[in-house]
């Protein structure tokens, strides 16, 4: 068995995520190959959103591998002032929480792990050294309302829950979920 000490963490900006594109887009089509005939989850889009977030200011993306092989991976970038990342919220919520600067709130885009190193930790090694350092006052992110085990690793994490969002028409509605970052 594979030991967790043996995990190698590398950070990346957009430009050199670039490079990993197809790497990326591997382990998604692995992690969800069994929803990818679904529209919304199919590889084609998953690439799109992809390759337009990792256009997006401040976007970071950290990589776990284990002897060579590429386990998981997690990414974001810092939300825009003129984001419509909160267009989608199904709940009221005061105006002040949903403000976006340019430089208030990281949005977690993407955290996975493939099925052969789940239950390990390396989902809670990916966040910490996406978050870790991260400038932002908080993050937030989006997780579907069916996955318990991530739902309650994120509240072992400080995820707080904010409401219900659906960020596109064809998308599930998602938990909603922001973290404090810094005081």
């Amino acid at each position: 068995m594979t030991r967790l000490d043996e995990l190698r963490l590398s950070r990346y900006d957009g430009a050199a995520a670039r490079g990993l594109t197809n790497q990326l887009v591997e382990v998604y089509a692995d992690v969800y190959a069994d929803r990818v005939d679904n529209p919304f989850f199919s590889v084609d889009r998953f690439a799109e959103r992809l390759t337009r977030h990792q256009q997006a200011p401040g976007y970071a993306l950290v990589t776990g591998e284990i002897a060579g092989t590429l386990t998981g991976y997690a990414y974001g970038a810092s939300l825009r002032a003129d984001t419509l990342w909160w267009d989608g919220l199904l709940d009221a919520v005061p105006a002040e929480l949903i403000r976006e600067t340019g430089r208030r709130t990281f949005a977690l885009n993407e955290i996975m792990v493939r099925a052969p190193w789940r239950r390990r930790g390396i989902a809670g090694r990916l966040h910490n050294a996406l978050l870790g350092g991260r400038t932002e006052e908080r993050a937030t992110l989006l997780v579907e309302q069916g996955n318990a085990p991530a739902k309650a690793a994120y509240a072992r994490w400080g995820w707080q829950h904010v409401g219900f969002l659906q960020p596109f028409p064809d998308a599930p509605v998602y938990d909603s979920m922001l973290l404090p970052l810094r005081s």
